[in-house]
């Protein structure tokens, strides 16, 4: 009985190698399935930003001045994904503490300033996805505390909420299942705010123009 045993079970496996190759089905698959980019993100980023603050005077003897800005950045960001195919649609919005600005002397002696205290933004997201690596494009609504100042012998300073509009492109890579690096850049245009001063000094108009490049480190949920 043994003996018969055995030999049914060498032939049985005779005939399931003919059959197990010619059935695809059985194939085992050579590579992974792909990275899936649709989920939840948050993340922080930090970079450094640089453009220029455009300062008109507007009453008495009307003038203008360029301060040009620069300094760093450092902030937070949260998104939403979702991918078909190799398309990838979303929207991500992002907060920003920020220590750009700068100075510049007018001919008179006066020091004018801009300073950006945070900016931030509200972006639609769209890229295309080559397993773990995205390409993308982002733009949206965005909006900055940005400064205004002067000294003169006497000083000002006025902060105002400047709303305008950001376009940028990235890459992002997924370096596991859960966490994603990426580097950005971004153009900001803030177009022109009125800001009403004290005497003695004169009301003006400020419009604020930037750049920024980034590297960023998102978690997937």
């Amino acid at each position: 009985m043994r003996r018969l045993i055995v030999a049914s079970a060498g032939f049985l496996a005779v005939l399931a190698v003919p059959a197990f190759a010619a059935d695809p089905a059985v194939d085992v698959p050579m590579t992974a399935p792909g990275f899936d980019w649709t989920g939840y993100y948050a993340g922080l980023q930090a970079g450094y930003g640089w453009g220029q603050s455009d300062i008109s005077v507007t009453e008495g003897a009307p003038f203008s001045i360029a301060p040009d800005i620069d300094g760093g950045f450092v902030g937070g960001h949260v998104a939403g994904l979702w991918q078909f195919n190799q398309a990838v649609l979303g929207a991500e919005a992002d907060l920003n503490y920020s220590s750009v600005g700068g100075t510049t002397v007018s001919a008179l002696g006066s020091t004018f300033g801009t300073d950006i205290k945070w900016f931030g933004s509200v972006n639609a997201k769209a890229g295309y996805a080559m397993d773990r690596l995205l390409v993308y494009g982002i733009g949206g609504v965005a909006f900055a505390g940005i400064e205004i100042s002067q000294v003169a012998g006497p000083a000002f300073a006025s902060t105002r909420t400047n709303v305008g509009w950001t376009v940028g492109a990235g890459v992002d890579y997924a370096l596991t299942d859960k966490f994603v690096v990426g580097a950005q850049y971004r153009y900001y245009d803030f177009g022109s705010e009125h800001y009403d001063v004290a005497e003695p000094f004169n009301d003006r108009d400020q419009n604020v123009k930037f750049n920024t490049v980034g590297i960023n480190l998102s978690y997937k949920f």
